[in-house]
């Protein structure tokens, strides 16, 4: 057996998709368990862009089954999009893709009462959603009236479960100014019929699809969305996302028992960002933010919205490390913080808070400056060809392999992969993946 999990270990915006797109090449099945089209992955294949929002960071290698977990959230009209997009560019084959029949689906009335509720919330109390409707889609789901995948094959069951939302969402879609034809039930059943048509070819039972591969001695990657701070009942709650991202979502969202994991790697940035509300101890405003953001390019892949930038946050790393068990760490942007004068770095909390017992809300952070970081010559030699091939960590620069000594010593995870560059040949491995 060979099952790897892959998670965020901070706000998102890690660097997931590459990191999965690197080790997918090894797998046979790569499996999303969580989120919606609310999370994008960005690859970077022989030096063009390709951003995926549903299908699975594994698209590009032919004959690897992609599947789409039960425990996500799913837009038929952007999974259409971007199949058609792949395709044109011969990145997906026709029988690759596999859908959970009990994954949720997003509908427009979802986007719009997500919209129209973030508008009508006061700048405190604004969540910093995305507005594509994920967030209303699983509180259908918790309040049993969601429409799944397999709604879509019967018309009956697909009305039945519209006219459930119906009565329950007309009175809130008044209130906010929503014109009454916003949830016309008959052409919402034909709106899900023709979506039922489109996925009728790629529906399974996932968590049996995902248990015998890994079984039959398959290499199956796991991956999650956003990240172990954005997690439901775990992260910085209420600014989180509105599903389970951390590790321990693999089980539920796609199907399969804890026993069958192997390994868990998160991903870090060698710095910290985040969209949206919420505490975020190291954040740098002003310039040194600005500075931070523009040497790492940081805008959302889904929104284009610009990140808040901070040092990296041991402390917090530490957490979510604990909170998926893992037992190997990927470190991205390595290459960022060459690009500037001095780094900080978060050791711990002013009155040794911990973010688990005490939150994040009110904790103040100690920074350390490191010596000897921000050499310019070390942005050149990050990005020196013969690195890129480097398969040991005493290549990297001694200020480089200092600062993953210091990330291993907190969090007390061995550092298995690192990023220097947006290209996936820009990705040093230590450890096996499978």
């Amino acid at each position: 057996m060979s099952a790897l999990v892959v998670v965020g270990a901070q706000w998102g915006d890690e660097g997931k998709g590459k990191v999965v797109d690197v080790l997918a090449e090894q797998a046979h099945v790569v499996a999303r368990f969580a989120g919606g089209n609310n999370a994008g992955h960005t690859l970077v294949v022989d030096g063009q862009q390709i951003i995926t929002h549903l299908v699975p960071s594994g698209c590009r290698y032919p004959g690897t089954r992609c599947v789409l977990g039960a425990g996500m959230v799913i837009d038929p009209d952007v999974f259409r999009k971007e199949i058609e997009q792949l395709r044109a560019r011969n990145l997906l084959q026709a029988d690759e893709l596999r859908v959970s029949l009990d994954a949720h689906v997003i509908f427009p009335f979802h986007r719009l009462v997500d919209g129209l509720r973030e508008d009508s919330a006061g700048d405190a109390r604004k969540i910093g959603t995305t507005r594509r409707g994920v967030g209303p889609a699983y509180e259908a789901k918790a309040a049993r009236r969601g429409v799944r995948v397999r709604d879509l094959l019967r018309e009956s069951d697909l009305r039945e479960r519209l006219l459930k939302n119906k009565a329950t969402l007309d009175p809130e879609l008044h209130r906010l100014g929503a014109p009454e034809s916003a949830l016309d039930v008959e052409a919402l059943v034909e709106l899900g019929l023709g979506w039922g048509q489109l996925l009728r070819p790629m529906v399974c039972d996932a968590g049996a699809l995902c248990h015998d591969a890994i079984r039959s001695g398959q290499r199956v990657l796991f991956e999650g969305a956003q990240g172990a701070l954005l997690d439901l009942d775990h992260g910085t709650y209420p600014y989180v996302t509105s599903s389970n991202s951390i590790a321990g979502g693999v089980c539920t969202g796609i199907g399969i028992g804890p026993t069958l994991i192997d390994r868990v790697w998160g991903i870090t940035k060698a710095y910290t960002t985040r969209v949206g509300g919420g505490p975020f101890p190291t954040r740098l405003l002003g310039e040194q933010g600005t500075r931070l953001r523009e040497a790492g390019a940081e805008y959302g892949a889904t929104t284009g919205r610009p990140r808040d930038c901070g040092w990296l946050d041991l402390p917090a790393l530490r957490y979510a490390a604990r909170l998926s068990g893992m037992d190997g760490l990927c470190v991205t942007k390595l290459d960022v913080l060459a690009l500037l004068p001095k780094v900080e770095i978060c050791e711990s909390y002013e009155d040794d808070l911990d973010p688990g017992r005490d939150g994040f809300e009110h904790v103040v952070p100690r920074l350390r400056t490191l010596n000897g970081w921000g050499d310019p010559s070390l942005a050149a030699q990050l990005s020196a060809p013969g690195l890129r091939a480097a398969e040991r960590r005493e290549d990297l620069p001694g200020p480089v392999r200092a600062y993953l000594d210091l990330i291993e010593e907190h969090t007390e995870v061995p550092v298995v992969l690192v990023s220097v560059g947006p290209d996936r040949a820009q990705t040093l491995r230590f450890a096996d993946a499978f």
